[in-house]
């Protein structure tokens, strides 16, 4: 079933349909390795460094690689797939992404392992831009936004089980065995994407020229402008979240985990409620989650000073910014016209950017001493400035005729 030829949805349509429901479940399993093979190399990074003989700083440039590598990877593999059969195009995606992951786990060295993180990277945003794309095909319009925020679970359940479950296997059996954990997984997106995934139709006149034209879309460039500046609020809270809890919140050092916890849970349900506020009226909801986002950078530094109320400002500042995410990407492949696969690619692009952007900013107000509160105050800021680029949308769009 495709977008064309969907009928019409009726009162109480859900997602399980035959076809559908294990179509999305393939796609979300692919978002479930990516988010684990990203993620716990943060939790490992101790182990890393040990295994390739260098300090934990040194290790760290692993996580940059592997960013770095989306941000290229994202626009380039969209543009070149851009005339590929999308099933099709989504099992190459995997199988290089499991390539990587193999790489990783033989790197004899930091050189090497760099290398590898950077291209395991690559495939990251293409996958999920045309993930998105084939799951938004599966559905009737109205229900793209759940469609598409299926597909975003698998990340969000990353963060909730597949991290936790490789970062404990890592530390067991070595870090390389997490990698592996992810490779197998990865071969099992493979092969379910390429059983169970319908072929979906794509534009007759897909190409590198127009999946670029994108790039000439105001409406494309503010919703990135959005993503990177405005997402990177989150990430300069969320980036050092560990001695917010221990030195601002006074909470024990054990206690971090649980907050890692929230903040994952407060992810998985702002992804699914996403969708939901998405397919009912998007651009409300993604000025609704910025807004949301901006409030709550601005209060979760009292919260934490609170000592408890950190846990449910976290689960708050995770589900709103999850909502944001979902609504990003659907915004992407509403304005970006012609161009789908590159717009629904670089919202990823966009974030990673963000991460580096939150991060670093964050990191210069502590080092400042300014103090713990200082990365919320610093995250609000951005989320300013992201609500003046949707605020330019808006003037825009108010110009713009009005679509059928």
């Amino acid at each position: 079933m495709s977008a064309r030829t969907a009928a019409p949805p009726t009162a109480g349509t859900t997602l399980a349909t035959p076809r559908v429901a294990p179509a999305l479940v393939a796609l979300g399993l692919g978002g479930f390795a990516i988010g684990t093979s990203e993620f716990v190399t943060m939790g490992l990074l101790p182990d890393i460094a040990a295994g390739v003989g260098v300090d934990i700083p040194t290790a760290g440039h692993v996580i940059s690689a592997y960013a770095l590598g989306v941000v290229v990877g994202a626009p380039v593999l969209a543009a070149l797939g851009a005339r590929l059969p999308r099933r099709g195009l989504l099992v190459g995606l995997m199988a290089a992404f499991l390539a990587g992951n193999v790489a990783t786990a033989m790197a004899p060295g930091q050189t090497t392992l760099l290398v590898a993180r950077f291209v395991t990277g690559l495939p990251h945003g293409a996958y999920f831009g045309v993930a998105s794309l084939v799951a938004a095909a599966l559905v009737p319009p109205a229900l793209r936004g759940r469609a598409v925020s299926s597909v975003m679970l698998g990340l969000s359940a990353a963060t909730l089980a597949g991290v936790p479950a490789a970062t404990w296997l890592g530390q067991a059996l070595g870090w390389r065995s997490a990698y592996w954990a992810v490779v197998v997984v990865a071969a099992l997106t493979v092969a379910t994407v390429a059983a169970v995934v319908p072929v979906t139709p794509q534009p007759a006149d897909a190409g590198i020229r127009t999946e670029l034209g994108a790039l000439r879309r105001p409406q494309v460039l503010l919703t990135l402008v959005v993503a990177t500046v405005g997402f990177g609020g989150m990430f300069a809270v969320y980036t050092y979240i560990a001695p917010i809890t221990t030195d601002l919140a006074g909470l024990a050092r054990g206690t971090v985990p649980a907050v890692l916890l929230a903040f994952g849970v407060g992810g998985f349900v702002g992804t699914v409620l996403g969708g939901r506020l998405a397919d009912r009226a998007l651009f409300r909801s993604l000025v609704g989650a910025m807004v949301t986002v901006l409030v709550l950078l601005l209060l979760v530094g009292a919260a934490a000073s609170a000592g408890a109320l950190l846990f449910p400002a976290v689960f708050l500042l995770a589900m709103s910014a999850s909502v944001l995410v979902v609504c990003l990407q659907l915004r992407l492949m509403e304005v970006a016209g012609d161009a789908q696969m590159l717009g629904a690619a670089l919202n990823h692009s966009a974030l990673n950017a963000a991460n580096a952007l939150g991060a670093w900013l964050g990191g210069v107000v502590i080092a400042a001493g300014l103090g713990y509160t200082a990365p919320g105050l610093v995250g609000a800021g951005l989320a300013v400035l992201g609500l003046v680029a949707l605020s330019a949308s808006a003037l825009l769009r108010r110009r713009e005729p009005r679509a059928a």
